[in-house]
């Protein structure tokens, strides 16, 4: 039971994340594979602040979310006037570059990791409580978007992702919505770092670097991107299957290739045989 519960909270966690992705990389068209970064400054932000300082959880995450949007800022201000395969190329520069900081600064626990983080709830139920906080929290992040986008704002956004051009000729400013998306979507990977910095006590520099990347994408294209319940289909989807097979009992020596088979799989699949994802159908429902 324990086992479940430890699921539900990486998938409140992922949902959080592969929603977010979603925003900048389905609704706003813009190519960057960097939000596992702003999930690491999440974490990173909520452990040191945790030993540190004595702060009521919630500010702290709040911290960790605004901390999350200054550093989108920095990428997204000199990156967004370039698109396409340059803003790629940048967002795993900034990743990767960032990363290799976390790594050789004392304060962060160096490579080896942050641990010692406080536990902010105690008891038999810590799981039980958490797995709550974490769903509760991906149901607010996924209605925050939704309504962002079922508004005027959400047709400003689609028209500036279709035809950028013409948008800017209208006399609108693509640029001050591209920091928008970029901006909420960076915040709710904070919010994201901040409960698994939480929840797990410990924060390492290889849970956030590219394999990272290709997961949250993964779930995002399996589920359907642009659709707004794609993200959270992906993830349910690609959290609970390979889990699944850890009943199997298989060796570590097998299961860890195992589930990166299964990812590469989905992901050949759906590209070939259905692009548009699993929620396709729903897309206009949701729009």
């Amino acid at each position: 039971m324990e086992y479940i519960i430890s699921v539900l909270v990486l998938m409140g966690i992922y949902v959080i994340l592969s929603t977010s992705f979603n925003l900048i990389i389905g609704y706003g068209g813009l190519i960057s594979i960097a939000h596992p970064i702003f999930f690491a400054i999440g974490a990173y932000t909520t452990g040191v602040i945790a030993i540190h300082w004595d702060l009521f959880a919630p500010l702290t995450l709040l911290i960790a979310v605004a901390v999350a949007v200054i550093f989108s800022l920095m990428l997204s201000l000199p990156s967004l006037r370039i698109s396409g395969d340059y803003l790629l190329i940048t967002s795993i520069g900034f990743q990767l570059g960032l990363l290799e900081v976390i790594k050789h600064l004392g304060w962060t626990g160096g490579a080896s990791g942050l641990g010692n983080i406080p536990n902010i709830i105690d008891g038999a139920n810590r799981s039980q409580m958490f797995a709550l906080i974490s769903i509760g929290l991906a149901c607010l992040v996924f209605l925050m978007i939704r309504w962002l986008l079922k508004g005027p704002y959400g047709l400003l956004i689609s028209a500036m992702r279709d035809d950028e051009v013409a948008f800017s000729a209208m006399g609108r400013n693509a640029m001050a919505i591209k920091l928008v998306i970029f901006a909420i979507g960076s915040g709710c990977a904070g919010l994201a770092g901040g409960l698994y910095a939480y929840y797990y006590q410990y924060v390492s520099p290889e849970q956030f670097e590219i394999l990272q990347s290709s997961m949250i994408l993964t779930m995002v294209v399996v589920g359907g991107m642009g659709s707004q319940w794609g993200p959270v289909v992906g993830a349910v989807l690609l959290l609970f299957l390979p889990q699944a097979i850890g009943f199997m009992n298989f060796p570590p020596s097998v299961m860890g290739p195992l589930q990166g088979l299964i990812y590469s799989v989905l992901v050949i699949a759906f590209l070939f045989l259905r692009p548009q994802g699993l929620t396709f159908s729903l897309k206009k429902g949701s729009q």
